[in-house]
């Protein structure tokens, strides 16, 4: 499991990732890996996340970018001093990858500004020998 984080507009994210072996079919060139998120607002003002951006790479320099409202159906507002976690997934075609992007967010005020998603990687243990 690896562990990566940003801090950005007075938010911090954070993203663990693991590889799930009982879900991926290496002989056909399916790995699948779960990530779970951690935005924590430690500014002063609430916001709101209304959508994320993915870019998502794989072991072959394949990109694969993801857009989408909110995250895992919700668009969550998060109060100064909260965390707000979510858990979701990706499928790779190699045994490695790596996961970056940003979240847009919305203030109070209805300021619009991102906070960016670190680069995190995906890599089946498997991968490393």
């Amino acid at each position: 499991m690896s562990v990566q984080k940003s801090i950005t507009q007075q938010f911090e994210v954070r993203a663990k990732t693991a590889y799930v072996e009982a879900e991926s079919k290496p002989e056909q060139g399916y790995y699948f890996f779960a990530y779970r998120m951690m935005i924590k607002n430690s500014g002063n003002s609430p916001a709101q996340l209304v959508s994320r951006h993915w870019v998502i790479t794989d072991g072959q320099g394949q990109i694969e970018e993801v857009r989408g409202p909110g995250v895992v159906g919700l668009q969550p507002h998060i109060q100064p001093g909260q965390v707000f976690e979510y858990e979701s997934a990706c499928p790779l075609s190699s045994s490695s990858g790596s996961m970056k992007g940003h979240y847009e967010m919305i203030s109070e005020s209805g300021e619009k500004f991102t906070i960016e998603i670190p680069e995190f990687y995906l890599v089946a243990p498997h991968a490393l020998h």
